[in-house]
């Protein structure tokens, strides 16, 4: 699983998560495979980041200061509809009731902390060849 297979420029993933222990532990896993990584640790601060650099894929908190995962998504989606396809939402709060809906309706994996290594790198690579 090489991120630079598809070509010379190395894949950009943005991991919006606001527990920077966790954050930095994702973007360690994702470097270890070759992929340029960004942290964002609000929706707030990953719009800014999605309008002003290329995003290949998005891998997103659900519950978040600022701007919540959700929330966050509903704008990507606006403003870069081909990124929206290429989100991984990450959640504790699945079946909380203020996230319960967007987790049954979503068109994105959505995977249930803690998250083992192996499943994130899986759903980032699938996201890839999109």
């Amino acid at each position: 699983m090489d991120a630079n297979s598809n070509g010379s420029r190395k894949r950009h993933v943005l991991v919006v998560e606001d527990d920077l222990d966790v954050a930095a532990y994702y973007k360690e896993v994702l470097q270890t495979q070759g992929y340029e990584v960004s942290l964002a640790p609000d929706g707030a601060e990953a719009l800014r980041h999605v309008a002003a650099n290329h995003t290949d894929a998005v891998i997103c908190d659900l519950q978040m200061p600022k701007l919540e995962g959700d929330l966050f998504y509903a704008a990507v989606e606006r403003m870069h509809p081909a990124l929206a396809r290429r989100f991984v939402f990450i959640t504790g709060l699945a079946d909380s009731e203020r996230f319960s809906q967007f987790v049954r309706t979503v068109n994105a994996p959505v995977l249930h902390k803690p998250v083992h290594h192996l499943a994130l790198l899986v759903e980032v690579a699938r996201l890839m060849v999109r």
